[in-house]
């Protein structure tokens, strides 16, 4: 018989294969080969690896009760399980629950989880503290969960958008540039691309790209607007009214697109039909330059209902 400490070994090194095994069927799209080898590992012993390993595969089945009663075994064994905790993080975060995954991607962090999940675990805590309001720290943890990879654009954009909220244009603009080299037709992103580089008042550049953005969909209001923007401040006046008009035909509540139509109309002497604009952006949810827009063209006038 052998010793009961090597027994244990072998019990252990089992498991691992079994677990590993299971794993590599779950990557094949086999959660029920997957399911007999980590309920096998189960067997062997119901440790903290083995449950996590059996809860990953609950949750790729969405079969969320039994995934929560083995994850939720596994944390009572081992509270720092990281695999356990990443699990349980995914779980909050697909509940919407940004404080329990903020909770559960922190402790995944603090175990002893691989590079892959650690960097899963930041982009889940930077969306979760995103949600928050915690526009600061989402920014530092989305940033070193991408590092220089390019494999989740949706983590990308968020930390774009974070980025732009934040008063960074140029930050924004480079993750939006890495972006549009895997998203070629996102018309969204070239629209994007474009804004950030008309906060930069890098104008020709801005046009270029979203013409890029326009190739994708002719008549998209928002990349239209931003075009006009980008033709006024060129002196491309003409240009930037067909642009502005085309927008609000298609949008005709854009509070950008009237700012911008306001400016070509005081260009032009047009007092008036600019005051009009500003007020109907104003009651849109205005830019921040409209109110002073007001205070400077349109005191004392009634706009037009």
């Amino acid at each position: 018989m052998l010793p009961i400490a090597t027994w244990c070994e072998a019990q252990h090194a089992d498991a691992k294969r079994l677990i590993a095994q299971g794993d590599s069927l779950l990557e094949v799209n086999q959660p029920r080969g997957a399911m007999e080898k980590f309920n096998a590992a189960v067997k062997l012993g119901a440790t903290a690896d083995a449950l996590a390993a059996r809860a990953r595969c609950w949750y790729y089945q969405a079969k969320y009760t039994q995934f929560l009663a083995d994850v939720n075994q596994s944390l009572a064994l081992d509270s720092l399980h990281a695999q356990a905790n990443y699990q349980r993080a995914l779980y909050a975060s697909r509940a919407e629950d940004h404080k329990g995954t903020v909770h559960f991607a922190t402790r995944a962090l603090t175990g002893n989880g691989n590079q892959a999940m650690q960097r899963q675990a930041l982009i889940l805590r930077g969306g979760a503290e995103a949600a928050l309001g915690q526009g600061a720290q989402a920014i530092k943890d989305l940033r070193q969960g991408i590092g220089d990879r390019l494999d989740d654009p949706a983590a990308m954009k968020l930390l774009a958008r974070l980025l732009d909220e934040t008063g960074n244009p140029s930050g924004s603009l480079e993750v939006l540039e890495k972006l549009s080299v895997i998203k070629l037709d996102d018309i969204g992103i070239w629209s994007n691309i474009g804004y950030e580089l008309n906060r930069l008042e890098r104008y020709t550049e801005a046009l270029a790209a979203l013409d890029k953005a326009l190739m994708l969909d002719k008549d998209e209001p928002v990349v239209l607007s931003n075009k006009a923007y980008a033709l006024l401040q060129l002196d491309r006046d003409a240009e930037a009214m067909a642009a502005v008009n085309q927008s609000l035909r298609g949008d005709a509540a854009n509070p950008y697109a009237l700012r911008t139509r306001a400016l070509l109309y005081l260009r032009k002497g047009e007092r008036e039909k600019a005051c009009n604009d500003l007020s109907l952006a104003k009651a849109m949810g205005s830019p921040a330059e409209v109110d002073n827009l007001i205070k400077q063209h349109c005191q004392g006038m009634k706009p037009k209902r």
